[in-house]
């Protein structure tokens, strides 16, 4: 479905990414994991379009996505999670929702989009008449999750889904991120939390200095020395 070939980014005279290689199959959750600042984020910009790529390839089902403007990336079935959420903080829960499906004309396709979403996250439901700004941390996450998926996406890049939440909130949205896995949803993960990520995903990469080190087996690398040591406190 994705496929990312020899991609090299620079922020000036900084070398951001040199030269990383993913794939990412139909049906698929692959997280990259990473300290901070070793491009992961990066990486997501990129595919997206929101950030321009000297060189290498970014394919979607065989569509190479430098040659389509960002705003139009969407319509080719990509949806992308935000770091920090970014929720429209005066506009109410469904609002927010329906914004993610601004590129659908068919209302008959929103209202069934909207109620696929709740019924992903039925608190989203009780609380769609209240403004976004009001929700928890947790209820952000999961609206800016529900709105990329108004548009019922082939692939979902999700960013630092975890980021500021607490503990228990952590394990609600991974609990969250795997129910969608498990529903069919293909997901591309960025997360610090190597050990929450790698326990639900299927394959992880392994980002260092914008330089994939490893790969693998979720498992695989879950168990490996080196990424326990690294990336797990162990």
């Amino acid at each position: 479905m994705l496929e990312i070939k020899d991609l090299n980014v620079f922020y000036g005279a900084i070398h951001a990414l040199k030269g990383i290689s993913l794939t990412v199959a139909d049906g698929e959750l692959v997280s990259l994991i990473g300290a901070n600042g070793a491009g992961k984020t990066t990486t997501l910009h990129a595919i997206s379009g929101l950030l321009p790529v000297a060189s290498g390839s970014i394919l979607l089902d065989g569509t190479d996505l430098q040659k389509v403007p960002a705003n139009t990336i969407i319509g080719l079935g990509m949806a992308h999670v935000p770091e920090g959420r970014h929720v429209f903080a005066r506009m109410t829960v469904e609002e927010n929702l329906r914004m993610g499906a601004y590129i659908l004309r068919d209302q008959k396709q929103i209202a069934e989009n909207l109620e696929r979403v709740y019924g992903h996250f039925p608190r989203l439901k009780e609380r769609r008449r209240q403004l976004a700004g009001t929700l928890s941390g947790g209820e952000q996450q999961m609206l800016a999750t529900g709105r990329a998926l108004m548009t019922d996406p082939k692939i979902v890049l999700m960013d630092e889904p975890s980021m500021g939440l607490s503990p228990l909130l952590v394990k609600e949205i991974f609990a969250i991120i795997q129910q969608l896995h498990e529903s069919g949803i293909t997901i591309l993960l960025v997360e610090q939390n190597a050990k929450m990520a790698l326990a639900v995903s299927d394959r992880a990469y392994v980002l260092e200095t914008g330089t994939i080190s490893m790969e693998g087996p979720a498992a695989e690398l879950a168990a490996d020395d080196r990424v326990r040591k690294a990336y797990l406190g162990a």
